[in-house]
């Protein structure tokens, strides 16, 4: 077995560690309303290469909806991997993706099913966006049959503050 010792990618990881809170819109199709969902997060770290969340919250619908969140870095293949498995769905999704040269976006990529016919599989992107310590923005688009990528949703997460 190799030695393995953390990166700055690792490193770069933590910053996702505490309490969050967020508030999200998702877009569900040409001319419907913009949906709202709230809900909480908890980022821990797994050792220094790893960092898992649990999540709760309400889907767009108002449906109570958990899930869980992992996500490292394998230096073998130079590579952001993780997962994403929520209450509301059977699919698990596996994310692989790469930072881009300011350091400051994750761009994760997955494969699930596509949002208007659940026999059909469509390609996504989260997008993970660090505004400063406190605040990052999640993006999340689909691939659509034009070769165009729609965004459907977008979650700013707030660090949560706890009163003295």
């Amino acid at each position: 077995m190799y030695e393995a010792k953390p990166q700055v990618e690792h490193e770069w990881l933590h910053k996702l560690i505490g309490e969050w809170v967020f508030a999200g819109r998702m877009e569900m199709g040409p001319g419907q309303p913009q949906e709202e969902s709230t809900g909480a997060e908890r980022f821990t770290g797994l050792g220094d290469f790893w960092v898992r969340s649990e999540g709760h919250g309400t889907t767009p619908d108002g449906v109570p909806a958990t899930w869980s969140f992992t996500l490292g870095y394998d230096p073998r293949r130079e590579k952001y991997v993780g997962t994403w498995l929520g209450s509301m769905m059977p699919h698990m999704f596996v994310y692989e993706g790469a930072r881009d040269p300011s350091g400051a976006v994750l761009t994760l990529d997955a494969e699930g099913p596509a949002m208007d016919d659940d026999n059909k599989t469509a390609r996504y992107q989260d997008i993970v966006e660090f505004v400063d310590d406190d605040h990052w923005v999640l993006r999340s688009q689909m691939l659509g049959e034009d070769g165009t990528w729609m965004q459907f949703m977008t979650t700013d997460y707030r660090r949560a503050t706890t009163a003295d």
